[in-house]
């Protein structure tokens, strides 16, 4: 998978490797946005104490 990603990004390596940074972080940013505050809605963890 990754290769054929590397192979589909256009421009020498240095630029598929900024291109591929940017989209990792877009990729992180999103998932910390809007996946994660979601998933943690529908996931209702038990409320544990510890003594």
């Amino acid at each position: 998978m990754y290769g054929a990603l590397w192979r589909v990004l256009p421009g020498p390596w240095w630029v598929r490797l900024l291109l591929l940074l940017i989209l990792a972080a877009a990729a992180v940013y999103a998932l910390f946005t809007w996946v994660f505050p979601w998933v943690d809605g529908l996931v209702n963890p038990i409320d544990v104490t510890v003594e």
